[in-house]
Formats: C-alpha cells, sequence, structure tokens
C-alpha cells in the first residue's frame, strides 16, 4: 500500500503542478494560492464535520500549523516559476524538495552512504545544467531555478511535517483542515499586502476570468490535498524514504502533460540536467 499511496501522491501532484502553472498565466500566482485553497477548505471542512474529525484534536496539530504556513510561500515560488516556465525544467527541479525530509533523517542520526552522496552530487550538477546556456545573460532564467529550489525545500518542509501531524485517517483529516486554514490566512495576508504596495489581485479582464476557472481553481486545490493525504498515509504504512522516492516522481507527471498540451521542447542540456536531478533525487531517498 506503501507503494500505490505513494504513486498516487506522484500523479495528483503532478496535474495540480500543471494546473496551477497554467493558471498562472493568466491570474496573478498569489490569487490562485488563496483562492484554491479556499476551495479545498470549503471541502475539508465538509468532511471533517461529517466523520467527526475534531475530536482528534490535539498537540500534533502544530506540525498541520507549520506545514500550513510554510506551504503558500513554497507554492507561490513555485507557480511564479512554472510561469516563467519552461515547466518541463522548473518541475523536475522542484523534486529536490525531497532532500528535506531525507536530512530530517541524517539529524536524527542516519549517515549519508556512497549512494546518497552520489545522488548529492548528481542532484547539483543536474541544477547547473538544467539552467543551460540561458542562465547567462537571462535573469529571468535565473529567477526561475532560485524560485524553484526555494519552494523545493518548502515542499520537502511540508512532507516532513503533515507526516507528523496525524497518526489515524480522520486526524489526517482534521490535519489537512487545520492546514489549509493556515494557507488561506497566510496567503490571505500575504495578497492584501501585496495589493496595497500596489500588486494586482485579479486578473487585467477582471473577476470574470477567475469565475470561469473556478472549476481549475478547485481541481488544483483539492489534488494538492489528496496528494499531502496519500503521502501520510504512504509514510505512515511503510518506509518514509520509499514513499518519498515514489512521491517525487510527480515532475515527471508535469512533464509529460506539458509535452503533451503545450508542445514544449527543451534544449538537449536542459532535458539532460532536469533527468540528472530526477536521479540525484532518487538516489537520496533511495539510498
Amino acid at each position: 500500500m506503501t507503494a500505490v499511496f505513494a504513486l498516487a501522491t506522484a500523479l495528483l501532484w503532478g496535474f495540480a503542478d500543471f494546473g496551477g502553472g497554467l493558471l498562472t498565466r493568466r491570474i496573478p500566482a498569489l490569487t490562485v494560492v488563496v483562492v484554491s485553497q479556499v476551495l479545498a477548505v470549503l471541502v475539508l471542512g465538509a468532511v471533517v464535520l461529517t466523520t467527526a474529525a475534531w475530536t482528534e484534536a490535539g498537540p500534533q496539530l502544530w506540525y498541520a500549523v507549520a506545514a500550513g504556513v510554510v506551504g503558500p510561500a513554497a507554492m507561490l515560488a513555485f507557480y511564479k516559476a512554472l510561469a516563467l516556465g519552461p515547466m518541463g525544467v522548473v518541475s523536475p527541479l522542484g523534486s529536490l524538495g525531497v532532500v528535506v525530509p531525507v536530512t530530517v533523517g541524517l539529524v536524527l542520526g542516519d549517515r549519508p552512504n556512497l549512494l546518497q552522496a552520489g545522488g548529492i552530487v548528481a542532484a547539483v550538477v543536474g541544477i547547473v545544467l538544467a539552467g543551460g546556456p540561458e542562465l547567462r545573460g537571462a535573469p529571468v532564467q535565473r529567477q526561475a531555478i532560485f524560485l524553484t529550489l526555494f519552494a523545493a525545500f518548502g515542499f520537502g518542509a511540508v512532507m516532513a511535517l503533515i507526516a507528523e501531524a496525524s497518526t489515524t485517517v480522520t486526524g489526517l483529516f482534521l490535519a489537512l483542515f487545520v492546514q489549509r486554514v493556515t494557507n488561506v490566512a497566510v496567503g490571505g495576508g500575504a495578497l492584501l499586502l501585496s495589493v496595497r504596495r500596489g500588486g494586482r489581485a485579479l486578473p487585467e479582464e477582471g473577476f470574470r476570468v477567475i469565475r470561469d476557472a473556478l472549476p481549475a481553481l478547485a481541481f488544483v486545490g483539492l489534488a494538492d490535498v489528496a496528494a499531502n493525504g496519500t503521502y501520510a498515509l504512504a509514510a505512515q504504512r511503510g518506509p518514509m524514504l520509499l514513499a518519498a522516492v515514489l512521491a517525487s516522481l510527480y515532475p515527471v507527471v508535469t512533464a509529460l502533460a506539458a509535452f503533451g498540451v503545450l508542445r514544449e521542447r527543451l534544449r538537449t542540456i536542459q532535458a539532460a540536467g532536469a533527468g540528472l536531478a530526477l536521479v540525484g533525487t532518487a538516489l537520496i531517498a533511495g539510498g
């Protein structure tokens, strides 16, 4: 079941990232984050009420609160990076977030073996190559790489935190609800601050674009919630390293979606770098 839940996580995160990346090309990224999470809160609230999950409230929910604080910042950075594109480079680099739960294990006493050390080297080289020649004299590409790495660290932190937020299925519903409420509070505050500083909350075409995009926004929010849930279940039912490496395959889903829908083409060096980053991630998690 660990493999099943982890692979489901990869599919859900992959399609959520693809959908979010497309939406941010028409709607401000912070608005995409806030609206998608509000829709997720509404659904999760109904689930919590139906299952009486609130009865399992306890100190472990602080992990969910922490995940809710980190998540919006990481998601915003990632969506901005996806909007800068190309998805086939940004998404694989985002998978480096798996380093965080692995590092948590190292802090608790694990030591990297030869395979993990090789994975670290491969990941670093992959990051450099994924930028390709465009890194020279191209600030947009540098910004995309920086945002992706920031998001990767945040995603990895969320993975480590949400796995500790519950021990039961109903408790997981409550933890995900608390996480999303925190997401909305943090993201909403950031959106308000952005508007006060002259930023836009609505696209140039107005609210109509958001209204028309509500089904897609709901899909992004709910797919991300479901992915967090299936990852937590995978980590609880088997080795965390196995869950992490399988869940980290989600960039492959995003890249394939970008290739199939957008017909994106990558430079050879960029494709090689993205692939090497994925290999490094797998070696780190599976070592």
